[in-house]
């Protein structure tokens, strides 16, 4: 399995950050590999390892905003161009799991102190040794040298919208107080089902915050229903400060 793979390579990691022979150079790792900015991210030329031909236009299946989102649309372009989407998100998932089951991996990723060449340098490690393909390793090397590791997990669950949409599944978020019934959940699912229509797929995710007091809140293509009790409280703190024109009743 993927993710025990990259376990094994952690030691590797461990050296690579406590290595003093490290070249204060950076590695030469291709130009077409590279990137110097979020902004300035283009997939085409800089993920994809095929020769120069006519390119399959692909479609976003949901528009993503921000620089995670731009890194995200970018590696399912070139994963879905390139007929691998499936596979990069199995390497991509396994490799945030791995970070989650490692402290010093997941450490490693947080850390901006850490020089260029060191993050590029362990990445390529961790991804031999987990047998990555090498649109995964390519972008796992852009993100590390343009110093957004840290953005990782953020920009993997964005990537994993793009795929659940282009699969039709609507991700629901769903937070309340305590986990919802089972009969209560089938009869919230078959009502997104219904606002969401035919050829899609609802998939409801609980989440419990005790912070909103009670209530629900229910997150699904990028719209927010707010219920809680949390929200109503503020929304009537707000009406009984605002003052009262006695002229206007």
């Amino acid at each position: 399995m993927a993710s025990s793979r990259i376990r094994s390579g952690l030691p590797l990691l461990n050296r690579i950050l406590r290595s003093d022979s490290l070249s204060t150079q950076r590695p030469a790792i291709q130009r077409s590999v590279l990137t110097p900015a979020f902004t300035a991210f283009q997939p085409s030329k800089n993920l994809s390892t095929s020769s120069v031909q006519k390119e399959e236009k692909i479609k976003l299946p949901i528009t993503l905003y921000g620089g995670t989102g731009n890194y995200a649309s970018a590696l399912f372009v070139v994963a879905k161009r390139s007929k691998v989407l499936d596979q990069v998100e199995s390497e991509i998932l396994d490799l945030i799991e791995a970070s989650k089951k490692s402290p010093k991996f997941s450490q490693f990723l947080k850390d901006l102190s850490v020089r260029a060449d060191t993050r590029v340098k362990a990445i390529n490690e961790i991804c031999a040794t987990a047998k990555f393909s090498d649109i995964t390793k390519n972008f796992l090397v852009i993100v590390a040298e343009n110093g957004r590791l840290n953005h990782l997990e953020s920009i993997v669950n964005k990537f994993k919208q793009l795929t659940m949409a282009d699969k039709g599944i609507v991700k629901a978020m769903v937070t309340t107080v305590m986990p919802l019934p089972p009969q209560e959940e089938k009869e919230l699912k078959e009502t997104l089902q219904d606002i969401i229509g035919h050829g899609k797929t609802v998939q409801v995710e609980q989440k419990i915050d005790p912070s909103i007091l009670g209530g629900i809140m229910i997150e699904f293509e990028q719209k927010l229903f707010d219920m809680s009790i949390r929200t109503r409280a503020k929304q009537m703190e707000r009406f009984l400060r605002e003052p009262v024109d006695f002229d206007a009743l």
